[in-house]
């Protein structure tokens, strides 16, 4: 007996202006063609006059170029919480350790000498 297929639905997510998300530009991810995925900002939001879904204008972070009419199917958001987690939780690696380390004592010659 074979069973019917069923596709995995997701729940809607509704962006707003500077939310973060990671996109996907599904034409480049199957065509096997480097660059398909990046990190982006919300900003803004519009309907298309023609099929009524609701679109959304990107910064690409890495390159701050601008994208537009970018389809949420293909976003998924970036949680604060997500991250922040590895300091909330204090699993941060060795290495982001000592880049902190390096910051602190290179920000503190730069502030004044306490009174």
């Amino acid at each position: 007996m074979t069973q019917p297929q069923t596709q995995a639905t997701r729940p809607t997510v509704t962006y707003i202006k500077g939310d973060m998300v990671l996109f996907r530009n599904v034409e480049r991810f199957w065509l096997g063609l480097p660059g398909h995925t990046f990190v982006g900002r919300v900003e803004r939001s519009w309907t298309h006059v023609d099929t009524g879904k609701v679109l959304y204008d990107l910064t690409e972070l890495g390159s701050l170029s601008y994208r537009v009419g970018i389809d949420p199917d293909y976003m998924r958001p970036l949680p604060a919480t997500d991250a922040m987690h590895d300091i909330d939780t204090g699993a941060m690696t060795l290495a982001a350790v000592a880049c902190l380390r390096q910051h602190l004592v290179r920000d503190a010659a730069a502030l004044p000498a306490p009174r």
